[in-house]
């Protein structure tokens, strides 16, 4: 336990000592603050006065050879465009042509009839839902001239076209769309600490190694304490600065919440529930540690550097394969699929695959019970089959040694 702890904290201080390690964090939590500072900043260059509410708007001119239907047109624009400041123009197409091109106006609409119309615009964007919207203002429009020609009042229209349905939600399970947001952060988080973590500790491993230094620690602390030593060291401080980066976020967003204006995404994010919070964390830190285990004992196998990446490809291609399941069944709204449900069972898989059935589905305990059960076992057995790896690989320069070979001085030890 003595040697555990020394090693533990040698470990711990190399990582602190990291000006790489300690910028990022930096660079990362001043990023979050300007994100999270941005509502409040740009507040204080917003005008108080009414009358400048429409003068940021682009303009988008409307016009109709009727001027009764100009005039209803342009207030039922105006109420459906509220991101434009919509205007009446009776000048010729040229006119408003160039007023387009020249930047005056984003778009406009030239009424051809009571149900048709011209669109004009200078670059029509991918994401344009300008057409769609006159589309469905005219039909509402049409209908209404048409319920009034047949005997009904303005006013009896109105109520017919405005009539509001009214409907409630009652969930039995989970809001996928509420927890989306938060478990695609934790996944992509998992994702790029393990690639970045796993790969530092294969490199410590490896770089000890090739100094010979290995030689002398093995003889003078066991294999298990080296291996878990270095293998929590990097997990903690993996915890920390991710605990830096989104205790950070949280903080500001907490500082700032009266200007982001109750944005359902980012509240979302900031009130996980505490049972969902310590499932996260339980998957996160189990997760970590396996494949930061086998990144380790794969790298005392490796006697030169530049082998790292070719040896722990298969390890990486493992984890990635899980986390293109995991996303692909997000992002199709059924994460209860069948290979879903055998990856919650996998080791190597089940740090993303269960932790997503919980956030977005309803899981049995049980069944998270054993997800839990069988990734923790696995990865205590892990951690001490890479200390035996670990130990043998000391002595293995030169080639590559091939699996049978691994195993084989592994089992001998």
């Amino acid at each position: 336990m003595k040697q555990f702890g020394k090693i533990l904290n040698f470990e711990l201080k190399n990582y602190i000592k990291n000006k790489a390690f300690v910028g990022v964090t930096i660079f990362l939590v001043v990023i979050i603050a300007v994100v999270m500072f941005f509502p409040r900043i740009t507040s204080l260059f917003e005008s108080d006065d009414p009358s400048d509410s429409t003068a940021d708007l682009p303009v988008l001119l409307v016009k109709a050879e009727d001027p009764a239907q100009a005039e209803m047109v342009q207030q039922t624009f105006a109420a459906a465009f509220i991101d434009y400041d919509v205007q009446v123009t009776d000048e010729d197409t040229a006119y408003i042509k160039g007023q387009i091109t020249s930047g005056n106006a984003e778009g406009a609409f030239v009424m051809t009839g009571p149900t048709s119309y011209t669109y004009y615009v200078n670059n029509l964007s991918m994401y344009d839902a300008n057409e769609a919207i006159a589309n469905e203002v005219l039909q509402r429009i049409y209908q209404m001239n048409a319920m009034m020609n047949s005997g009904m009042t303005p006013e009896q229209a109105g109520e017919v076209m405005n009539i509001q349905i009214t409907s409630e939600v009652e969930m039995l399970g989970k809001d996928q769309m509420q927890n989306f947001f938060y478990t695609y952060i934790m996944i992509f988080a998992l994702y790029m600490v393990i690639l970045l973590y796993g790969q530092m500790v294969a490199m410590n491993v490896a770089t000890e190694k090739s100094s010979r230094a290995m030689e002398v620690l093995i003889t003078s602390a066991k294999p298990t304490s080296m291996m878990f030593g270095k293998v929590l060291a990097s997990c903690i401080a993996g915890l920390a600065q991710l605990i830096a980066i989104f205790g950070s976020a949280l903080l500001f967003f907490n500082i700032n919440k009266e200007y982001w204006g109750g944005n359902e995404i980012v509240d979302s994010f900031f009130n996980i529930p505490p049972e969902l919070f310590g499932y996260m964390l339980v998957f996160f830190l189990l997760g970590f540690l396996i494949y930061a285990f086998l990144y380790g004992a794969i790298a005392s196998t490796v006697s030169k550097l530049e082998d790292i990446n070719t040896a722990v490809q298969p390890v990486t291609f493992l984890f990635l394969f899980g986390f293109m399941v995991v996303i692909f069944s997000m992002t199709s709204g059924n994460v209860d699929n069948l290979l879903m449900k055998i990856c919650s069972y996998i080791p190597f898989t089940s740090p993303m695959a269960m932790f997503t059935r919980v956030a977005m589905s309803t899981v049995p305990w049980y069944e998270i019970a054993a997800s839990i059960g069988i990734l923790a076992g696995t990865t205590v057995g892990i951690g001490f089959l890479a200390a035996k790896i670990y130990r043998t690989g000391v002595l293995l320069y030169g080639t590559a040694p091939k699996l049978g070979a691994i195993i084989k001085a592994v089992w001998k030890a």
